[in-house]
């Protein structure tokens, strides 16, 4: 069961996984007005700023839905831009209503644990191509 305690999201370990890659996060936390901070069931973390999470939103809004262009004008995120609420979708997704106002972007746990910007994942894509 998910719980939620001080705007921090916690879960228990489920069976979403993609090889050795688990997309189940444990935790996912705003940080500073900045940054959302995802801790996976490996025991992995990912840190997001709110900017990178905004401009990859893939909603119909931001992605045309045939043919997969971006919506969003490069530099109309404000910098400033916070993660105000944080909610999940089902069993494999959260939503994020951030403060200019938009709110329809899905994040799937698997996307969200696919865009990790680390050393470590970033390793990992470059052996598989």
């Amino acid at each position: 069961m998910l719980d939620r305690l001080l705007g921090v999201w916690y879960r228990e370990r489920s069976e979403m996984w993609r090889g050795d890659m688990d997309a189940t996060p444990e935790e996912i936390r705003r940080v500073n007005e900045r940054e959302v901070h995802i801790t996976w069931a490996d025991g992995h973390k990912t840190v997001f700023t709110n900017l990178f999470l905004r401009e990859h939103c893939q909603c119909a809004g931001c992605v045309h839905e045939l043919t997969g262009q971006k919506l969003i004008k490069p530099g109309s995120i404000p910098p400033t831009l916070r993660a105000e609420a944080i909610a999940l979708v089902g069993r494999y997704a959260i939503s994020i209503r951030w403060s200019d106002g938009h709110s329809t972007g899905i994040y799937s746990f698997q996307k969200l644990r696919e865009w990790c910007q680390c050393p470590e994942c970033q390793n990992n894509v470059k052996r598989e191509e």
